[in-house]
């Protein structure tokens, strides 16, 4: 098995038929056909301009919102590491690239008198948070998001705008197959000393109120939409996920070795063993538990990829 890639020879690592569970926080998921880690940005360029176009390509983080069904995917996951994660803070901006942990980047804002907290409890890295636009504390990423740099899929390296992505509550737009690989964001000035009471004060109720030692990917649905449809600080989510799953009576409930966290009714978690299908469908019956008792219809925010297994 050979990828037609004109001529080109990646100097990264490309890996076929590479299983991606060992990827993935809730470590569940089939192989991808390939499994390419650039060395750097022009690696990353030079490979996509070469590959066809017909040949579907799939960016991945660290997998922190993802399932991947078991029987994998049809595509190039393209993962970026150590080439992609530089932080540099210059004045109230922040440069970090998509590789970059959130907590990282946060930490070294911090440092350098910059406010970027919120990232700091956000699991995952940047071109996560930016694809999702995550957000907690009443911050978003849109808030704070001034451009970012994306390779197409032709192999052109571009700059994008916030505005470009279309930032909306835990969404963004952004073209089939392009690679995120920077993101620079701005904060207001804050005292080092400070900013970092104020992330030790967000780690102490995260893990007061979050199953984070448990294996899970985050919070698993959205909060149900009342006034909110943009993700910025100034909307509303009154109504939150946790509680429309606690009322239908499905805090703590199983399907083989996923459960819905009794700590956190919106965690899903793999208790040991369970595969992408129990988690799916674990998910999935909430959402009609949920449905039948309250009328609300949740919606994933979890990224769920790939193709489910054969069955036998």
């Amino acid at each position: 098995m050979s990828l037609p890639l004109s001529g080109y020879t990646p100097r990264g690592a490309l890996t076929p038929n590479r299983p991606l569970a060992d990827l993935t926080w809730l470590r569940v998921g089939g192989p991808a056909d390939w499994l390419f880690q650039p060395a750097d940005l022009a690696d990353l360029q030079g490979f996509l301009a070469a590959l066809p176009p017909e040949i579907a390509v799939f960016p991945m983080g660290v997998g922190s919102n993802l399932i991947v069904r078991d029987g994998g995917l049809r595509a190039v996951v393209i993962r970026l590491g150590r080439g992609f994660n530089g932080i540099e803070v210059s004045g109230g901006r922040v440069v970090a690239g998509t590789a970059a942990l959130d907590a990282h980047v946060a930490r070294r804002a911090a440092e350098a008198g910059v406010d970027l907290t919120f990232l700091r409890t956000i699991p995952g890295a940047v071109g996560g948070a930016v694809r999702m636009n995550a957000g907690c504390y009443g911050s978003y990423v849109a808030d704070h998001l001034i451009d970012v740099q994306a390779v197409t899929r032709a192999g052109d390296l571009v700059t994008l705008s916030a505005a470009d992505l279309k930032l909306a509550y835990r969404q963004s737009e952004l073209p089939e197959g392009w690679v995120l690989v920077s993101a620079t964001f701005t904060g207001q000035p804050g005292d080092p000393a400070a900013l970092e009471a104020k992330m030790a004060d967000q780690i102490a109720k995260r893990d007061a109120s979050q199953p984070t030692r448990d294996r899970s990917a985050g919070s698993t649905f959205r909060n149900p939409v009342g006034h909110s449809s943009t993700g910025r600080a100034d909307d509303t989510h009154e109504l939150k996920a946790w509680k429309v799953i606690d009322d239908a009576g499905m805090r703590g409930a199983t399907l083989g070795g996923a459960q819905m966290s009794p700590m956190h009714s919106n965690f899903l978690i793999n208790t040991g063993g369970a595969t992408a299908a129990d988690l799916e469908g674990l998910g999935e019956e909430v959402r009609k538990r949920v449905l039948q008792h309250s009328g609300i219809s949740l919606q994933w925010e979890i990224m769920r990829v790939g193709e489910t297994a054969p069955q036998d």
